[in-house]
């Protein structure tokens, strides 16, 4: 019987270690990527949280952004009514259109909920129309071109031609930012002062008119929040509720 030589017996002996070696190291490779590698289940878990914070997120931004464009809005209301009292002092009157019921007598904050434009609003063709004659009075901006000039002592605070024209120029009692007017574009003219959810102010002398229009004996200074209607069984002085005015 031939004997096997010492090198063929290490040879045997290591190709069956390395075998071995070679077959733990696979098995355990294996069960690292089994222990490592996420499940369809574990995604789809995954995935559903973060749609989840990410909800929550934006509910959250949304809440922020509407708190502060209230507080906004609070802020220059109170700003713009002690302009109101400023232009009183010095002539006897609140801005107010010199043609009875066309503009800051004809919107009523009783009845006119609605600034947006449209052609089944009503209201909120009432509301540019009152802005503007509160721009005008407020700016000295009688052209509604964003500045005062010689021209302006032209026109009356509601647009018409004064004559005889003024002998100064408008006086101004509020400088409003580009972002306080509509369109923000100061190329185009002034639309009407924009509130920071995007809508006209209510500006209204109505009360002076008929006394069962309107709330304040002065002048009623409003924004309805972004809002433009009632919610579903709201009354109307439920919906008021939640705007920022000055009564």
């Amino acid at each position: 019987m031939k004997r096997k030589s010492t090198l063929s017996i290490l040879r045997e002996t290591c190709r069956g270690v390395c075998v071995q070696r070679l077959t733990h190291r696979l098995d355990a490779w294996h069960k690292r990527r089994h222990n490592t590698a996420f499940s369809l289940i574990e995604l789809l878990v995954v995935i559903g949280v973060i749609i989840i914070l990410a909800g929550l997120i934006l509910s959250t931004v949304g809440y922020v952004q509407k708190k502060g464009a209230r507080a906004r809005a609070e802020t220059e209301i109170a700003a713009i009514s002690a302009a109101c009292e400023s232009y009183k002092a010095d002539n006897g009157i609140y801005p107010r259109d010199p043609t009875a019921n066309t503009a800051t007598d004809k919107l009523n904050a009783k009845t006119d909920g609605d600034p947006t434009s449209g052609a089944t609003n009503p209201s909120g063709a009432t509301y540019p129309p009152a802005s503007l004659v509160l721009y005008r009075a407020l700016s000295g901006d009688r052209t509604l071109d964003h500045a005062v000039s010689a021209t302006d002592q032209n026109f009356n605070i509601d647009g018409t031609t004064l004559t005889p024209p003024l002998t100064a120029l408008p006086k101004a009692y509020f400088a409003f930012r580009p972002n306080q007017l509509s369109p923000t574009d100061q190329t185009q003219p002034v639309a009407f002062i924009r509130d920071p959810f995007g809508n006209s102010y209510g500006y209204s002398t109505a009360n002076q008119a008929n006394q069962n229009n309107g709330y304040n004996p002065t002048f009623d200074l409003w924004s309805t929040c972004g809002e433009t209607a009632p919610q579903s069984g709201e009354t109307f002085q439920q919906y008021q509720q939640r705007w920022i005015k000055n009564w």
